[in-house]
């Protein structure tokens, strides 16, 4: 049995004389591949020059993007392009052809993983510069999502040119993905919290300096780390939170409320005239709508209480702030006392009345028969 290097050695031996040969003998035509190749070359190298010039690398939205991607773009892939073109225009040997094509697989596969990954890390980048506390929150994660897209990025060329290039990645793939299952299985906690990380870094359900509530618990969002989002609670500790955690839980975003909605219940005494009740939501009406950055929603009767005739006031105040949501309804519920007041309407409290009966079950005065000797 031959050595094996020996065979390989004497098989690009055999190229390489094919080669030269067609080189030699068909000047004119490897001269006319050449000159097609060089004009390949010369005119993507111009269409990257323009394109460079009309895509700045630093300009704002799509258009930084792509500049980036086009920056990123070198001229041996060109080259390698130019040379696979020329190479279909003419009938090199097949030797000659293989290796063109195995070139420009090399090529392609490594300038791919480049525009990946500067596609990748630019919509990332992207995201963040919506805002500055985005930019910080996610600074300390760019290095692993760099990391996490080069790994990727890298291995998947490595495959496409090992496969290209007639190597059996069957079995490597399968490593890889039993490796990959491995190291999943004993990180997912350190995964979970990352991926939770980013979600609320892209999702943006809330960002830094927002106050949120969730579960028992009311603060003001200080970082959003890999592994944990602090929050400084209203009662000045600050809470730790895993990331995976708090999404679980139903959060609310205090800092994006537009409006507050704002409901007063009172009772009042059963012996209000009928005519005052009927007069009371208008008149509950007119108190809001006094009172500067308010709106109406209704005033209704509810029922008919142990000891009052219940009424529900409900209001909403057009200013975010919670500051505001308080003046106004401390002023709402001013007002209603001073024109309860003024209509002789007494707000009921829980009381008692005993009443006194005859044998016959009739009612007995009991001022009538205070005065009676036993």
């Amino acid at each position: 049995m031959a050595d094996p290097v020996g065979r390989a050695g004497a098989r690009i031996e055999a190229s390489l004389g094919e080669s030269w040969q067609w080189l030699t003998q068909d000047s004119g035509e490897a001269l006319f591949g050449a000159g097609i190749a060089l004009a390949i070359f010369a005119g993507l190298e111009l269409l990257l020059w323009l394109a460079r010039r009309l895509l700045p690398r630093r300009a704002p939205g799509w258009r930084g993007l792509a500049g980036e991607i086009v920056h990123r773009t070198f001229s041996l892939f060109l080259l390698a392009a130019a040379l696979d073109g020329a190479t279909h225009a003419i009938a090199p040997p097949g030797p000659l052809l293989r290796l063109v094509d195995g070139l420009f697989t090399i090529a392609i596969a490594v300038q791919g993983a480049l525009w990946l990954r500067e596609l990748v890390l630019g919509l990332v980048r992207r995201r963040a510069d919506a805002s500055p506390e985005d930019a910080r929150a996610l600074g300390s994660a760019m290095g692993v999502i760099t990391v996490l897209v080069n790994v990727v990025v890298w291995l998947l060329a490595a495959i496409l040119i090992l496969d290209n290039l007639g190597v059996n990645v069957t079995a490597l793939v399968a490593g890889l993905g039993v490796g990959g299952i491995a190291i999943g299985l004993a990180a997912q906690g350190i995964f979970a919290d990352l991926f939770a990380a980013l979600a609320i870094l892209f999702d943006r359900p809330f960002r830094v300096g927002d106050v949120i509530s969730y579960g028992t618990s009311t603060g003001t969002v200080e970082h959003i780390g890999l592994k944990t989002t602090r929050i400084r609670a209203i009662s000045g500790e600050q809470l730790v939170m895993a990331n995976t955690k708090l999404l679980e839980q139903q959060v609310a975003n205090l800092r994006r409320i537009e409006q507050r909605r704002v409901v007063l219940t009172f009772g009042i005494i059963y012996q209000t005239p009928p005519d005052v009740l009927e007069a009371l939501p208008g008149e509950l009406q007119r108190l809001v709508e006094q009172v500067a950055d308010t709106r109406f929603e209704q005033a209704v009767f509810t029922g008919f209480g142990a000891s009052s005739l219940d009424f529900e006031l409900s209001f909403f105040v057009t200013v975010p702030a919670y500051s505001a949501m308080l003046a106004a309804r401390q002023a709402v519920g001013f007002a209603m006392l001073r024109r309860l007041a003024e209509l002789g309407v007494g707000f009921a409290y829980p009381t008692q009345t005993s009443f006194t009966a005859a044998p016959d079950g009739r009612l007995v005065d009991p001022t009538q028969i205070s005065g009676r000797a036993p």
